[in-house]
């Protein structure tokens, strides 16, 4: 019997990591293509009206034309730059938030039935009423992109403060820290990965609030193409706006993924 050492060992470890990866990317990327395949024959044999679904090949075509004039470059960077924005407002919003709640017992009672019913309430439907306080332009669809995901943030941020191990406080403050830095030390970094799961969970959110808002007052963006395109029958504009959505959150999320290991690396 050949007893291995642990470097042997670790390079298994790590050689079965690679593989499991590529297992992952791969399957990932054959379900990819199949579908654009199925979708393209699909179109092309009437399996599915062309008209309203359109095709892989259109779509192409459609994106290809409109980057070559530069007309759809604007509404794209107008549609992303609100949604990091309001991305970014309604995490650092929420974390901050559920820190308040965190410090404040008392607070946190009290807030907490009104915060379980923002929750529950569709926050899409809050539109017209922030479109008529902030105005009809971009800051209201900011607005709209961090609200859908700000309480959510609050909710599971406070949370996961909550659920932190006790012990972790009784022996800092054996050593006589403050609660203040008991948060810093122990309960912060120990609720890390929750806000790095909040993250990944506010991308998806965040569009939902940005589109929704440029469905309703938007002259610009990917939302207003969407509209545009049902309005004058062009399926391939309304199909071209949500593939480049899909592709813009997907590439989001995957950087959220690299900070998750930034951070693991980092704080480890």
């Amino acid at each position: 019997m050949v007893n291995k050492t642990d470097q042997q060992l670790y390079e298994e470890y790590k050689n079965g990591l690679k593989k499991e990866k590529r297992i992952v990317i791969t399957w990932q990327a054959g379900i990819l293509i199949t579908f654009l395949l199925l979708w393209e024959m699909a179109s092309r044999y009437y399996w599915i009206d062309p008209l309203l679904f359109s095709s892989p090949s259109r779509v192409l075509s459609l994106l290809t034309e409109r980057f070559s004039n530069g007309s759809l470059l604007s509404h794209l960077q107008f549609t992303l730059f609100e949604t990091v924005l309001g991305f970014l407002i309604g995490t650092v919003a929420g974390i901050m938030i559920a820190t308040l709640l965190w410090s404040s017992k008392r607070l946190s009672n009290i807030l907490d039935p009104y915060l379980v019913i923002l929750n529950a309430m569709p926050k899409v439907a809050l539109g017209p009423i922030i479109i008529v306080a902030l105005g009809p332009g971009f800051i209201s669809i900011i607005a709209m992109g961090a609200i859908i995901s700000v309480i959510i943030t609050t909710l599971v941020v406070y949370s996961a403060f909550s659920e932190v191990d006790p012990n972790y406080q009784k022996v800092l403050k054996s050593f006589g820290a403050t609660r203040k830095q008991c948060f810093k030390e122990a309960i912060f970094p120990a609720a890390m990965p929750t806000m790095i799961s909040t993250l990944k969970v506010n991308v998806g959110l965040s569009w939902v609030g940005v589109i929704v808002g440029e469905f309703l007052v938007s002259k610009q963006g990917l939302g207003y193409l969407i509209i545009y395109g049902f309005q004058v029958f062009d399926f391939s504009l309304v199909m071209s706006s949500l593939v480049l959505i899909a592709i813009l959150a997907a590439l989001m999320y995957k950087l959220v993924e690299k900070l998750e290991k930034w951070l693991t690396r980092h704080t480890s």
